[in-house]
């Protein structure tokens, strides 16, 4: 089963639409478990409208410490093996989630299993779409201008064991949470990207993080979670990470190829002095 977790707070503007758009998954194997923060307006009467029609969807209404401390409520109240986080204002492809199903079968766990991502803008405008192809921890730590990392959940599924293996997100961290919990989950996880669109972002006036990325302490939000990861490195790790950094070329194979694994440079310097020997 999949679980799907979307935490909202005064979200009547999208909370119908994100609920339609699971309804019209048609996944028989789906709950959609809405955690609400005590809204102000109209949310938990539209919740209780369709939770009265459609047992897949279980919902709470309670005051909590921001989105981290809803989105764990959430994982608590999962029944499902697989988890999701929808936000209230993005959404699915039709027929992701039996695909996810489909791919989860085969997959060992803990898996974090990660799609492509439609980034939207205003009036429907596609600005372009999130391709997170390489995910480990050293290639996200470069930054997001050097390895773009998963910008929106709703293109990322993962068994909910891998929290056994790195905690809950962190309720101090309710505006990089997403970054913040895959910095972790890619140490343990087995990461699994697949070139496929799944997500949909709408990053447009009145979104959360519409504000945020309007805000002069955007960039430096990211930052601060990228360099408390970088601090705990060993230092050989470090040392790499800075020569990587200032050397790194988008376009040269070879390169990527050592940034997933440092330890491919052995492989790559061993071939290069077989071919030495084979002409000597």
């Amino acid at each position: 089963m999949i679980s799907i977790i979307t935490p909202v707070y005064n979200g009547d503007r999208f909370i119908e639409s994100c609920i339609k758009h699971v309804i019209e998954q048609h996944c028989s194997d789906v709950e959609h478990i809405i955690v609400d923060g005590g809204s102000k307006d109209q949310t938990v009467e539209i919740i209780k409208q369709y939770a009265e029609q459609c047992s897949h969807i279980r919902w709470i209404s309670e005051k909590d410490r921001g989105q981290s401390d809803a989105m764990n409520k959430g994982i608590a109240m999962a029944k499902g093996e697989i988890l999701a986080i929808l936000n209230v204002d993005d959404y699915y492809e039709p027929g992701v989630l039996n695909r996810i199903l489909e791919l989860f079968s085969e997959l060992p766990e803990p898996t974090l299993l990660v799609g492509n991502c439609n980034i939207w803008g205003d009036v429907d405008k596609l600005l372009y779409v999130n391709k997170p192809e390489r995910l480990s921890l050293l290639r996200l730590l470069l930054g997001p201008e050097v390895t773009p990392f998963p910008e929106n959940p709703s293109a990322y599924f993962y068994h909910k064991s891998l929290h056994q293996k790195i905690g809950s997100y962190s309720v101090d961290e309710n505006y990089a949470l997403d970054l913040d919990f895959l910095l972790r989950a890619v140490q343990v996880a087995h990461v699994k990207y697949i070139d496929e669109t799944w997500g949909n972002f709408r990053r447009f006036e009145g979104t959360k993080t519409f504000s945020i990325m309007q805000s002069k302490t955007h960039g430096s939000i990211n930052q601060r979670v990228i360099e408390k990861f970088y601090k705990q490195l060993p230092l050989h790790q470090k040392v790499f990470m800075m020569a990587a950094y200032t050397f790194y070329k988008p376009l040269d194979p070879k390169f990527r190829y050592i940034l997933d694994d440092p330890k491919n440079i052995f492989e790559i310097i061993g071939n290069k002095l077989s071919r030495l020997y084979a002409r000597s």
